[in-house]
């Protein structure tokens, strides 16, 4: 963890930013719950938790800024609630995720799955393609499984 911190910190300050110690907090909290994806909310109370005297107006203003950065994906499955993703070191897009709509489990997908469509979008249209989301909403194998459980009974 202390390696991927250094390097955004690398970034912040390639940009003329600093890691403070609140966005060094947040950032943390990021990484280790790096796995889910976060509300801005969800942020804070972890965030609290480390630095207490930190305001939920800063945890939202170091979110956009990571995100601005591309240090930080910002994503919403269509509930109305944005969630934080941190960008996986290296990658040129946003990963893929499945959403299911039953329990509202949400799994990543890393591969890049959209490589042939890009270049058919840049060829076929002259748009250059700086990054894409791909979000399949669904149901998903535990849930399937769990009705088929209960249809059989």
């Amino acid at each position: 963890m202390e390696h991927r911190l250094d390097r955004i910190k690398k970034e912040l300050h390639a940009k003329s930013y600093k890691l403070t110690p609140q966005r060094e907090a947040t950032v943390r909290v990021l990484l280790e719950r790096e796995e889910d994806h976060l509300s801005a909310e969800d942020v804070y109370l972890l965030v609290k938790e480390k630095a207490p005297e930190i305001g939920l107006a800063t945890v939202y203003r170091t979110l956009e800024l990571l995100t601005e950065l591309n240090i930080v994906d910002k994503i919403n499955f269509g509930d109305g609630v944005s969630r934080y993703d941190l960008r996986k070191e290296g990658a040129k897009h946003s990963h893929h995720h499945l959403v299911c709509t039953d329990c509202g489990s949400v799994e990543e997908i890393i591969e890049d799955l959209l490589d042939d469509v890009e270049k058919i979008v840049a060829k076929e249209w002259g748009f250059l393609v700086k990054d894409h989301r791909l979000t399949f909403h669904g149901i998903c194998k535990n849930c399937q499984e769990k009705d088929n459980e209960e249809r059989s009974e």
